[in-house]
């Protein structure tokens, strides 16, 4: 019989080895005392439970129970130590330890009252381990015969409950910041790469800037027309800023027609300089009055000059630009976190909620989603988990971004009411099907291909409203789905 088929209920289970040795059943009463909900109960209670429990021993590395074996035993450790994981390979990296004298985890497996029909994991000892197995069937007997044990195993099971939501709304934060890392990623990437290439060039054009004023040394020019040539620059800067852009058939029509006008004033290099000088908004009758004021021998390394100091400038506001995006994106996320700010805030929600638009960006502009705001004006401040609540605004929108195709809508709505706010999320996608949405909030359901959802989006998010003493309602048909949060105004959360 395999060790897991007699932990789990398996084929060999009704094989169990009882009863036992008077000898044995002393030395495991002995054992059983010295784990907390058991340690102070009658010598005869124990020796019933022992005389009804199964005794195995677990070398490291062997597996005790299997995730989706039925939950047919509660588990008692009295030696050892043990490592569950929610697959057997451990991709969701998520560890939980079991561990004898340890009163949060001594006692698992089933517990009275417990609705688990299944193990959620697999679990392994990491050490010897030594373990008595009391059959779910003998529950009802127990209860009889063990009364204060029975209320010391509901606050063991509550104790664990809350310990594995917690465990869970961690993991789904873990899987919330896998999902907005490659997004946030391109995000990043994008300015600070055009940021760089900017820089790179600026480099390029400074030495162009040198290399004019070196030809302008030799120029015999006036203190007024060094100041024409200054004025000059100052302009053409500050239109540079103005021009609209040029398409980029205008764009070359003008250079041409700019680059013919300089080689007939005797510019040779005329098609270097007319692109920047195009992109300033710089035409033939400005250059022409820059001319008259300088002269045609300095014209040429004037226009040089001009023309270096508009690319200089252009390249310092896509640096700025850049990194001006960075910093946006960086403030964002930070507000997002709630980096450095007590877990209870003020919360603007308009907030919260466009800084996960932002960070969710790429993803929206990825499928050409038009994203639509309807924000009420007097939505007043909450007193709420600011991190927690833009976890949910997270999940509604990560999956109304799934649910649509190439081109979708998506609306997010704030009401007024008068006892709370309303958030509302709506989308164009197809609905949601009718066999599903009892199971929406049930914990690892999903509809979406292996690999790519948990199952704990949702869950998560109806266990974050609550904690705020609030409610999640869905609205679903083919074309309109709408997740409406409703959270109390004098909410403040469950600090617990």
């Amino acid at each position: 019989m395999r060790d897991e088929e007699a932990m789990t209920g398996g084929r060999g289970a009704a094989r169990l080895r009882r009863p036992r040795p008077e000898a044995g059943a002393g030395e495991l009463v002995a054992a059983l005392r010295k784990v907390g909900v058991f340690t102070d109960l009658p010598e005869e209670q124990l020796r019933w439970f022992v005389e009804h429990a199964d005794e195995r021993r677990f070398a490291p590395g062997e597996v005790i129970g299997r995730r989706g074996d039925p939950a047919a035993w509660m588990l008692v450790y009295l030696e050892g130590e043990a490592q569950a994981v929610r697959d057997d390979e451990m991709s969701d990296g998520y560890v939980y330890v079991i561990r004898a004298g340890d009163p949060a985890t001594e006692v698992s497996g089933m517990l009275p009252f417990s609705r688990m029909k299944e193990f959620p994991s697999t679990s392994r000892a990491v050490a010897p381990t030594h373990l008595l197995l009391f059959p779910v069937g003998l529950f009802p007997e127990m209860l009889g015969r063990m009364p204060v044990l029975a209320k010391r195993l509901v606050g063991v099971m509550s104790d664990r409950v809350r310990e594995a939501t917690k465990a869970d709304v961690q993991q789904d934060k873990l899987l919330a910041l896998g999902k907005l890392s490659a997004g946030l990623a391109h995000e990043l990437n994008n300015p600070a790469a055009a940021a760089s290439r900017a820089a790179d060039e600026l480099l390029g054009a400074l030495e162009e800037m040198r290399a004019a004023d070196l030809r302008l040394c030799h120029q015999a020019l006036s203190s007024g027309q060094r100041e024409l040539i200054a004025l000059f620059e100052r302009d053409a800067i500050a239109r540079q800023g103005e021009a609209p852009p040029l398409g980029a058939l205008e764009q070359s029509d003008r250079e041409e027609e700019l680059t013919a006008w300089m080689e007939g004033q005797g510019v040779a290099d005329g098609w270097k300089v007319a692109p920047a000088l195009v992109e300033a908004g710089v035409g033939c009758e400005a250059l022409g009055g820059l001319l008259a004021g300088v002269g045609p021998e300095a014209f040429g390394d004037v226009t040089a000059r001009v023309a270096a100091q508009l690319r200089a400038a252009r390249l310092v506001c896509d640096i700025k630009a850049g990194t001006g995006r960075i910093s946006e994106l960086v403030g964002a996320i930070k507000e997002y976190t709630y980096l450095d700010r007590a877990p209870v805030q003020e919360v603007d929600l308009h907030r919260g909620l466009d800084n996960t638009l932002l960070i969710l960006k790429h993803k929206l502009r990825k499928k050409n989603i038009e994203v639509v705001r309807d924000y009420a004006e007097d939505l007043p401040r909450l007193r709420a988990f600011g991190s927690e609540l833009n976890q949910v605004w997270t999940n509604l929108i990560d999956n109304a971004a799934d649910a649509m195709q190439e081109g979708g809508r998506l609306k997010v709505q704030t009401r007024r009411e008068p006892t709370g706010v309303m958030v509302e999320v709506r989308d164009n996608g197809p609905g949601i099907p009718d066999a599903v949405r009892p199971h929406l909030f049930e914990p690892f359901f999903t509809t979406k291909p292996v690999g790519e959802g948990t199952g704990l989006g949702l869950d998560t998010a109806l266990r974050i409203v609550r904690k705020h003493r609030g409610n999640i309602r869905v609205e679903s048909r083919p074309g309109d789905t709408c997740f409406q949060v409703r959270l109390p105004l004098a909410t403040g959360g469950d600090t617990r």
